[in-house]
């Protein structure tokens, strides 16, 4: 995958979190502070206007631009949260061209790693990492198993769905929801759900 086809699906991510938007922030009243879905699809809506400016740029630097792009549009938790994963993974990918499987392993790697240390948060506390630490489990095995980058996203998408079915059974200790104690149970996690809308989406317009 080179920039261009990037920031096609990027784009892509964009029109998905925009039509899921109010389930997500449906998910978020139960739960959070009710904008989940409303504060992402502003943040994407800005990452879409700037794609342009960086499809003729390389892999890392269109990466850094979308997580710099949330920080700074992205309201509540979940800006600092995305907007570190895209810097750190655009970090992974400084100066490259083109994506194959090896290389967005490490670069979703340095994304989860970026979100726990950012987030002070780890797997099994109901957030983004219950759909994303398994999703990044699966990529690897695809990938170390000779998989084409299509189908690792698509095992990752697999996992990260599994995981958001999850979180509806764990109580959450993780931010605002961790209010509600075990009235959180049966509630499935807006920021969980969100990361398994995006590898999805990845997973669809991936042609290889």
């Amino acid at each position: 995958m080179n920039t261009q086809k990037l920031a096609e699906v990027m784009a892509a991510i964009a029109k998905t979190i925009e039509e899921n938007k109010d389930f997500l922030t449906q998910l978020d009243n139960e739960i959070g502070d009710g904008d989940h879905g409303i504060n992402l699809a502003r943040g994407f809506a800005a990452v879409e206007q700037k794609l342009p400016s960086w499809a003729n740029t390389d892999i890392g630097t269109l990466l850094k631009g979308v997580g710099m792009q949330l920080v700074s549009t992205v309201g509540g938790a979940s800006g600092p949260l995305y907007g570190t994963a895209f810097m750190k993974a655009g970090m992974a990918c400084k100066g490259m061209t083109e994506l194959d499987g090896p290389a967005f392993a490490a670069a979703m790697e340095a994304a989860v790693e970026g979100i726990k240390m950012r987030g002070k948060a780890t797997e099994g506390e109901k957030t983004m990492l219950d759909a994303l630490c398994p999703a990044l489990r699966a990529v690897k095995a695809a990938v170390e198993n000779g998989k084409s980058l299509k189908e690792a996203l698509q095992d990752g998408a697999a996992a990260a769905e599994q995981g958001v079915a999850y979180t509806k059974t764990i109580i959450a200790t993780k931010g605002r929801a961790s209010y509600l104690g075990e009235r959180s149970l049966g509630h499935q996690d807006p920021g969980a759900t969100s990361s398994w809308y995006m590898l999805r989406t990845m997973a669809e317009h991936i042609d290889e």
